[in-house]
């Protein structure tokens, strides 16, 4: 059943989302080579509690930390290591859950690690631009199979293909909530969207094909060829005035 959200309630989501914000904008500040990815948790959960939250995806379902910090091939949910340095040329997601007075905020961001690669770039600008599009199409009486398709589109159109085995979803007080939200489908199908929905939309884009497989840890997700994927998401609001994005900007300032 989708969770329809108070103008408070959204209040309280916007609040929680200001607090991540701030936590990516010091957290990737720290990214640099020879950093490990257990050092990215620690300086995250550090910055979460300054923030007076909780890091949401520690012991959830029993995951071991409290960000997923997921490399190159790795599409999601890749587990913080001690073991695992950054290095120059690294395609690192970083994917953070806050809750704060029982709301929760959710959000990803994919950025280089030291040296650039312009291949590498166009799908970290691809996949962030299909969310805006994704959005921009996010109004009341419109359908989930509306964002799915705008998100597929201009992945495709790219050269790109849209992870399918793993979706957007609703959220609020809990982390995963109704409706899933696929990144492809149709248009015109799936559930109305409605004031008061709040949704977490996900792109997760690979640089070859979409299928996926899970490693022996039981969690991370990578692409079955190997080859690159991208991953972003922010926190969107459906409210009477307008389509909020709650935990970033609210158009695309990156590349064509």
């Amino acid at each position: 059943m989708i969770c329809l959200k108070s103008r408070r309630e959204i209040g309280m989501m916007r609040h929680a989302a200001s607090k991540l914000k701030l936590v990516f904008q010091e957290l990737l500040k720290k990214v640099q080579v020879g950093l490990t990815t257990y050092d990215l948790d620690e300086i995250a959960v550090k910055l979460i509690h300054k923030q007076g939250a909780e890091a949401t995806f520690k012991g959830y379902r029993g995951y071991p930390a409290s960000i997923c910090t997921s490399l190159n091939c790795e599409v999601v949910h890749g587990i913080p290591s001690k073991k695992r340095k950054l290095i120059d040329g690294d395609l690192l997601s970083v994917d953070i859950g806050l809750t704060d007075e029982g709301y929760i905020a959710d959000a990803a961001r994919t950025v280089m690690v030291g040296r650039k690669n312009e291949d590498i770039l166009k799908l970290i600008e691809v996949t962030k631009k299909s969310l805006f599009i994704a959005m921009s199409v996010m109004r009341p009486g419109k359908r989930v199979g509306d964002i799915g398709a705008a998100v597929q589109k201009h992945v495709e159109s790219n050269g790109f293909s849209v992870i399918r085995d793993f979706v957007g979803h609703g959220v609020g007080r809990a982390l995963h909530e109704d409706p899933q939200v696929p990144n492809y489908g149709k248009e015109g199908r799936g559930a109305k969207l409605e004031v008061g929905m709040v949704i977490a939309i996900e792109p997760m884009v690979a640089a070859g094909s979409w299928e996926v497989e899970m490693l022996e840890n039981k969690w991370t997700v990578v692409t079955r060829d190997r080859k690159m994927a991208a991953h972003y998401e922010d926190t969107i609001a459906i409210t009477e005035e307008e389509t909020e994005n709650l935990t970033g900007p609210q158009e695309f300032n990156g590349l064509d």
